[in-house]
């Protein structure tokens, strides 16, 4: 199968402004994006698609065609939709969404949401384990999955809710990874769903997928989760991060 990667990457993100273009390390946080889906080598075509002509400056400087989409999109699956109908990318059998504040997704996470695809779901993305702790964040969205490892539910809350704290927490809570994978009829399917009340109230465009019947397989990927970037003290984390592993 022929994969489209997209990136979305909005200028403005209201938990952080101008989060493409912040610094992560000295290079802006959508090129560190960049650099880690080529290292993955997992898509045919990598594209950014962006509202910002700021944005796609620095995205064209790196090398990447940027797509100036409309800027209204109410979430990064619509703005990813608007790229893959273009003519320019019709012949592309999956599309790959990579979100533009996600520097450190690992290629185990990507190679599963497509091997989810591949294995007949609808659409496919990832998680890994969180702990008890870890799993309090509303930044971190959590998933519940079916025996199937299908998702069942994505939410900011701590699911599921552990009723008698001595129920050990081991193997229990799972963190969605910023990664979505998807044919290209679901992804169309998805866009031309309304936003539910569901995903306006969590702030989660899986929501809408899910609750209009489409498959979403989870791949569970065994590893540490690393922080993506939604706010300025996550960008710190990233930064203290990206220099101790630096290669």
């Amino acid at each position: 199968m022929r994969v489209l990667g997209v990136i979305p990457a909005r200028l403005g993100s209201t938990r952080l402004p101008n989060k493409p273009l912040c610094l992560l390390a000295g290079e802006p946080l959508v090129t560190r994006v960049i650099e880690r889906v080529r290292e993955h080598g997992v898509v045919d075509e990598l594209v950014v698609a962006t509202e910002s002509p700021m944005v796609a400056q620095v995205v064209e400087h790196a090398g990447i065609a940027a797509v100036l989409t409309a800027d209204d999109h109410p979430s990064g699956t619509d703005r990813v939709a608007e790229v893959a109908n273009l003519p320019a990318y019709k012949d592309y059998d999956v599309i790959l969404n990579i979100q533009g504040d996600e520097p450190f997704l690992s290629r185990a996470a990507v190679r599963g949401a497509l091997d989810r695809v591949a294995g007949g779901d609808e659409i496919g993305t990832a998680a890994s384990p969180l702990t008890a702790e870890q799993a309090e964040n509303p930044n971190q969205a959590k998933v519940v999955m079916d025996v199937a490892g299908r998702a069942l539910y994505f939410s900011r809350a701590v699911i599921p809710h552990r009723r008698d704290r001595d129920t050990p927490a081991d193997g229990l809570y799972w963190g969605h990874l910023g990664i979505y994978a998807y044919t290209r009829e679901a992804l169309a399917r998805w866009v031309s769903c309304p936003v539910t009340m569901a995903e306006e109230a969590e702030k989660l465009e899986m929501l809408r997928a899910l609750q209009n019947g489409l498959t979403i397989g989870v791949a569970l990927v065994e590893e540490d989760p690393l922080p993506g970037v939604d706010t300025i003290d996550d960008l710190n984390r990233a930064e203290a991060l990206w220099l101790a592993t630096a290669r």
